[in-house]
C-alpha cells in the first residue's frame, strides 16, 4: 500500500499532465494501479475491470497506446491505499446536502483530496485503514456512495461527454495535511441507520414493531442497494426463528415499494434463510425451494392475522 501522502501527490500531478497516457504513467511509476476505461465513460475495458489494475509500465502503455482517450480507473481500499467518498448528484438527489450534514458532524474531516465530477458531484479522498477491511457501500437516498474495497473510481483528468460537452473531473481543494482515514461503517450509520436488533418474544414470535421497523426500512432502499437491504431485512427475521412464509408476506410488499419483482423478492428471500439456516432439516418448514417460495406468486395476504 502506498504512503498515506503518496496518492495525494500522485493524483495531483496526474491531473496536470498533458496526455491521459501520461496520467496513466505518471500514477503506475508512483505504485498506484491503474487499468482503462471507457474513453468519455466509467465503463472498465479490461476483461476483469478493476481486479486488472497494475503498476506494471509496459502493461499500463500497451494499453493507452491501443486507446489514448481511455478514462483512468483506479481500484480503491488497500491495493491502492485509498478510499472515496463519492457525492452523487443525480435528478432529485442531491448527495451535497448529506455531505454537508456528514461535515458538520465530523464524519469526514480529514480529507486529501476534494475532486468535482462532471455531473456536479464531489469525491473526497481519503487514506485506506491499515489492516482494515473497508468494503464498498451505496447509501442511495442520501446520494453518496463509499468506494473502498471492491470498488473503483475514476480520477483526473479523466472526461466525461454530459449534453454534448466534454467535462473534466477537476481537482479543486487539497487538504493542509495528509489525508487522514475514515470510519467508513460510522458514516453509513449516520446516513443510512439500519433498524435495531429484532426483539424474540417467543419461538416464530417477534415485536410488531420492529417487524414494520424492518419493512419500512426495506421500502426506503434505492436502486443499488434494494436487494442487499432485503437480503439484510430476511437474515434478521430467520435469526429469529420467524418462518420463511411469514417473512415474505411481511416483507414482499415493503420490498415491491422498492422497486423488486416478485421472485427476485422470493429468491434473495429464499437466499436468506438458507445462510441463516444452512443445515435444515429435510422438509423443514419455510426453508429451501418447498411450497412457500411458491407463495411468491399469489396474492400478498398483508399483515392480517399474522402472529408476529
Amino acid at each position: 500500500m502506498p504512503a498515506r501522502a503518496d496518492f495525494t501527490r500522485a493524483l495531483l500531478r496526474a491531473s496536470g499532465a498533458s496526455t491521459l497516457a501520461a496520467s496513466a504513467r505518471h500514477l503506475a511509476q508512483v505504485g498506484v494501479p491503474v487499468f482503462p476505461c471507457q474513453p468519455r465513460g466509467k465503463r472498465p475495458l479490461t476483461t476483469r475491470g478493476f481486479h486488472d489494475a497494475t503498476t506494471d509500465i509496459g502493461r499500463v502503455e500497451v494499453w493507452w497506446s491501443r486507446t489514448p482517450e481511455a478514462n483512468l480507473g483506479v481500484p480503491t481500499g488497500a491495493v491502492s491505499g485509498m478510499v472515496v467518498v463519492d457525492v452523487d448528484v443525480h435528478g432529485p438527489v442531491d448527495g451535497r446536502q448529506a455531505f454537508a450534514r456528514a461535515e458538520r458532524a465530523g464524519l469526514v474531516d480529514g480529507w486529501g483530496l476534494l475532486v468535482e465530477t462532471p455531473t456536479g458531484g464531489l469525491h473526497a479522498y481519503f487514506a485506506a485503514t491499515a489492516g482494515v477491511e473497508q468494503r464498498s457501500w451505496q447509501a442511495a437516498r442520501a446520494g453518496v456512495d463509499f468506494r473502498g474495497d471492491g470498488g473503483y473510481i475514476i480520477v483526473s483528468p479523466s472526461v466525461r461527454i454530459l449534453g454534448g460537452v466534454p467535462i473534466r473531473y477537476e481537482v479543486v481543494n487539497v487538504g493542509d495535511q495528509p489525508a487522514a482515514a475514515l470510519d467508513s461503517r460510522r458514516l453509513r450509520d449516520f446516513l443510512d441507520p439500519r433498524p435495531g436488533p429484532v426483539v424474540r418474544q417467543g419461538r416464530g414470535l417477534v415485536r410488531l414493531a420492529d417487524v414494520n421497523r424492518l419493512a419500512f426500512w426495506v421500502a426506503g432502499r434505492g436502486e443499488g442497494e434494494r436487494n442487499r437491504g432485503l437480503f439484510w431485512a430476511a437474515c434478521r427475521l430467520a435469526e429469529s426463528d420467524v418462518s420463511a412464509s411469514d417473512a415474505l408476506d411481511v416483507l414482499s410488499a415493503a420490498a415491491s415499494q422498492a422497486g423488486l419483482g416478485e421472485r427476485e423478492i422470493a429468491t434473495t428471500v429464499r437466499s436468506a434463510y438458507r445462510i441463516a439456516h444452512p443445515a435444515p432439516e429435510a422438509g423443514g418448514p419455510g426453508l429451501g425451494g418447498g411450497a412457500w417460495f411458491e407463495r411468491a406468486n399469489a396474492p400478498n395476504p398483508g399483515m392480517g392475522g399474522r402472529r408476529l
